[in-house]
């Protein structure tokens, strides 16, 4: 299994694939399966809120986006449960929702037809805190052997290989918050290479005390007490962003092949970027030549584009460099944008990988979710951003942006199903 860090442009194939999405699979904020989560999304309803996984009291940041009302036990069989942690769990259950979604057998396949690339940030934090907490506090003895798997990267991507004995091509992309479009990226290239399926996309859970430790290292978090004024992307009272769990799975099919076997194709991946930023103060970031080369790969224009999911990160300069990159690309509100990560808040690899989900099922359904929580958009950030509720537009094509700490940027260009 391959860990990877980031993707380059994606323009060199070895063969000519349409890259479908058949199947998706949703765990966030909001809701535990891609229609109940869609429907919260349309709602516009902001699922940040006090943390209740442990006692957060005692930190400078108590708000998160939790995954509320999911049961381990009624995802994950219990022979599982002691060598997962769970954004393992969370990634089971997306994985089997989208092969559900997309009726995709992989016994009824050649053996190694149907691969798995996942992004995934941090590994399993909430299991590692609690065998190191045995270590130091009863000994060698007492911690787990499962230790030496459950906290990798690569866990999830190898749990849903092996549950749905899937044997193609794997491997696990760690590139932060742009990790999710990363390994869709991936996938597509599995795809050109002669695989005929690949379950991609993304997740992250760190809401445990280890994890939130190191988010507030890392800086960047609103230490704001109300849910609905924390995240406030392209805001001009932005100040800062909201952490959260989970994630999107998608099954990505060779287009030929799914219609082959009668397959209902949800959207299509055109085109896929990645772009790293040089050192601080050595240049400018490169977000905006990520979306260029991801436009140039789907080998359409600025013009052609109907909706962009943005980053977002809820900061003022990363906004407004944001809000600029796009205003160079479409024109000051040349094209419509939203941020419904802003109801989630950001779900570091699940999050792009979520914001790709919503952006095929706005152009399914003809509609662009709102961005909460923005009341007023900053007069530096000249974005058409919707906001308030769900704005119903005639949607073809989608761009969707994502940047990871560290200096990642990813860009993915979905267009709706014929």
């Amino acid at each position: 299994m391959t860990t990877l860090a980031g993707q380059d442009s994606g323009l060199i194939s070895a063969r000519d694939v349409t890259a479908a999405v058949t199947g998706i699979g949703v765990v966030a904020p909001g809701g535990v399966g891609t229609d109940t989560w869609w429907a919260s999304v349309l709602r516009g309803h902001n699922a940040i809120a006090p943390l209740t996984r442990f006692d957060a009291s005692g930190y400078p940041v108590r708000l998160a986006g939790e995954v509320s009302g999911f049961t381990d036990e009624e995802h994950v069989p219990g022979r599982l449960l002691p060598q997962t942690d769970r954004v393992t769990r969370l990634a089971l259950a997306a994985a089997a929702e989208a092969l559900a979604a997309a009726r995709l057998d992989a016994a009824h396949l050649p053996d190694y037809a149907v691969g798995v690339v996942t992004a995934n940030a941090a590994g399993g934090f909430a299991f590692g805190q609690r065998e190191l907490q045995a270590l130091w506090s009863r000994g060698s003895r007492h911690v787990s052997a499962y230790q030496s798997f459950a906290w990798f990267y690569a866990a999830n991507s190898g749990q849903i290989s092996i549950r749905h004995a899937l044997r193609g091509p794997s491997g696990v992309v760690v590139s932060e918050q742009a990790g999710g479009l990363d390994a869709i990226a991936q996938a597509r290239r599995q795809l050109r290479r002669g695989v005929q399926a690949v379950v991609t996309g993304g997740a992250d859970s760190t809401l445990c005390p280890w994890g939130w430790t190191a988010h507030l290292a890392a800086g960047g978090l609103s230490t704001a007490e109300d849910p609905d004024t924390a995240y406030l992307p392209f805001d001009a009272d932005a100040r800062g962003h909201v952490m959260g769990e989970g994630g999107a799975l998608f099954v990505l099919e060779d287009g030929d092949a799914a219609r082959a076997r009668g397959a209902a194709v949800l959207g299509t991946v055109e085109g896929c970027a990645a772009t790293f930023d040089p050192p601080p103060g050595a240049g400018r970031p490169r977000l905006l030549a990520a979306a260029e080369l991801a436009l140039a790969d789907a080998g359409i224009t600025p013009a052609d584009v109907d909706v962009v999911f943005a980053d977002a990160a809820g900061e003022r300069s990363a906004d407004r460099a944001e809000a600029q990159a796009l205003a160079t690309l479409f024109g000051p509100f040349g094209v419509p944008v939203t941020a419904p990560k802003s109801m989630t808040g950001r779900l570091l690899s699940g999050g792009s990988a979520v914001d790709a989900a919503a952006a095929l099922l706005a152009l399914r359904d003809q509609v662009i979710p709102p961005t909460a929580g923005t009341r007023r958009v900053a007069d530096d950030c000249p974005v058409d951003l919707v906001t308030g509720a769900a704005r119903p537009a005639r949607l073809r094509t989608a761009l969707v942006l994502a940047r990871g700490r560290g200096g990642f940027n990813a860009a993915t260009v979905l267009r709706a199903a014929r």
